[in-house]
């Protein structure tokens, strides 16, 4: 399912326009955008949670070259499964 697939089936489920679930989706979007940026978890109950994981810095080997190469730390965004998610989907 791509974007405007998910904002026409917000906006047949709630009753709004395409134009203003487009806005809520963007909206939802930029919020867990900005909280994940700025650190903070984003929780809902038996859905799920956003939020940020650390990877520490590593070696790893360049498949052309076979050097060693190092990669350096960095801050993924992850997202947990709540356990309604998960029994809907078996």
């Amino acid at each position: 399912m791509i974007k405007s697939e998910f904002v026409e089936k917000v906006a047949d489920r709630t009753g709004l326009s395409k134009k203003d679930a487009g806005a809520a989706v963007d909206a939802f979007i930029e919020v867990v955008q900005s909280s994940l940026s700025n650190g903070d978890e984003i929780q809902f109950t038996g859905f799920g949670k956003f939020y940020v994981q650390e990877r520490s810095a590593r070696t790893g080997i360049n498949p052309q070259t076979k050097a060693q190469i190092k990669i350096p730390a960095t801050k993924v965004p992850k997202f947990s499964a709540g356990s309604s998610l998960k029994n809907s989907v078996k």
